[in-house]
């Protein structure tokens, strides 16, 4: 088996703990690249997504992707949508990526929308 990069070690550690406390939630997953932030509410049970936002959207995407105020907008899209279509309870899934910076804004952002974790 070949060595995991850290940032393979810890986006593998974070899912497993969602797994073991997640209870059939759905999760709200996070990607960030350099340039965009994509944000997605994955039913794993069903195995679709439910909903998804990210700041190559037509709506979100004039005032760029790599900064908080663009993962702030995804954060409150991506909330309203998952309300839309009758999720209000997610686990969040930051993937490999530290709680801080976009990430931590597009979380603040969802709980602001109305999206419970």
């Amino acid at each position: 088996m070949a060595k995991l990069s850290l940032f393979d070690r810890r986006r593998r550690r974070v899912r497993t703990a969602l797994k073991a406390r997640g209870a059939g939630k759905p999760r709200l997953s996070v990607h960030r690249s350099g340039r965009h932030i994509y944000a997605q509410v994955i039913d794993d049970a069903a195995g679709r997504t439910v909903a998804a936002a990210s700041t190559l959207d037509k709506d979100l995407k004039g005032n760029g992707g790599a900064n908080r105020d663009a993962a702030a907008n995804v954060g409150r899209t991506v909330a309203e949508r998952a309300k839309a279509a009758g999720v209000s309870q997610v686990v969040f899934d930051r993937g490999g990526f530290l709680f801080h910076g976009r990430v931590k804004a597009l979380a603040d952002a969802a709980r602001e929308g109305g999206l419970e974790f």
